[in-house]
């Protein structure tokens, strides 16, 4: 016969959270051991450092730190805060936070510090059980912890934020430099972490755009007037490139002219030979004056010959 699970109230098994609950874990750690990927070894309680103790500090196999905080009750922002500054007080890899109910924000926030930092944070659920007429039982249950694939998602986020700053300064000074020159067409514009900038020709679905690359930074006329309207894009197109030989005589150089079969958009494009926001951040003056001098040119080629289509 199968006994029923009673679940009953945590503070009727240990009434006083350091003296009974942190007590009986540090001689029972095996309980916890067996919900961690790790085991739990030299465990010793009510540690100092400085102005701060934590309720348990212990190591795992390899001889890295944990600092285990617990918490009788619901989750709250000033154990969460505790946790983090007992991870930086006493040099720790591993946090575990014990408590017997928790909020969604504060699984989220471990969530998040799994992602960003490269110390490890379990979120425990403790209760208090029997079954039948056995003796009260601790159950742990792990709610969330740290994960490869959470790792490398963290990792990830963490290069794309790198990437935008770079950008972000690279239109900054670009942008900068553009509205020295009193080239009005992008005066509107604000620096972003994107990889293009913008502004409109006059015509609707035409505009000049900055492309930005690592390595290289492109002009582009961007041709696209909106979901199934290909075929209009590619008339617009046509008719742009009618006056191919006297836009490039113009423009003082060749341009790719992209029908974008695969997409709905159509593009007519100038490559830099050199550009892109991983280039030297000595050399982003010289880049930015030639691609604002490009720019100029191609509008100057282009516009009144954008702007006489009729559609």
């Amino acid at each position: 016969m199968i006994d029923k699970i009673t679940r009953l109230p945590v503070r009727q098994i240990w009434k006083d959270e350091a003296r009974d609950f942190s007590t009986w874990l540090e001689e029972n750690i095996e309980v916890l051991s067996d919900v961690m990927d790790f085991n739990i070894i030299d465990v010793a309680r009510e540690q100092t450092m400085g102005n701060f103790y934590v309720d348990l500090l212990a190591q795992d196999s390899d001889g890295n730190r944990i600092v285990i905080e617990n918490q009788l009750n619901k989750s709250d922002h000033d154990h969460l805060g505790k946790v983090i500054t007992y991870l930086a007080s006493f040099d720790a890899t591993k946090a575990i936070w014990i408590v017997t109910d928790a909020r969604t924000e504060h699984i989220q926030a471990i969530n998040w510090l799994n992602e960003v930092k490269d110390v490890n944070f379990y979120l425990v659920k403790l209760e208090a059980i029997k079954i039948g007429d056995s003796k009260p039982a601790a159950l742990f249950t792990l709610i969330v912890g740290p994960s490869e694939e959470m790792k490398k998602a963290g990792s990830t986020k963490k290069n794309l934020s790198e990437l935008n700053e770079k950008r972000y300064a690279f239109w900054t000074e670009f942008l900068e430099l553009s509205n020295q020159k009193g080239h009005q067409l992008f005066r509107g514009n604000s620096p972003t972490g994107y990889n293009w900038i913008g502004a409109g020709s006059g015509l609707a679905g035409v505009r000049y755009s900055y492309w930005l690359n690592k390595e290289t930074m492109q002009l582009v006329i961007y041709i696209d007037r909106g979901k199934d309207q290909e075929e209009l894009n590619l008339s617009i197109f046509n008719k742009i490139l009618e006056k191919r030989v006297e836009i490039e005589q113009s423009f003082g150089d060749q341009l790719n002219w992209r029908e974008l079969e695969q997409y709905r958009a159509c593009t007519i494009v100038y490559e830099m030979d050199r550009g892109g926001w991983g280039t030297p951040r000595e050399e982003w003056q010289f880049i930015h004056e030639l691609a604002v001098e490009k720019m100029i040119l191609l509008e100057k080629a282009t516009k009144k010959i954008i702007n006489a289509i009729n559609l």
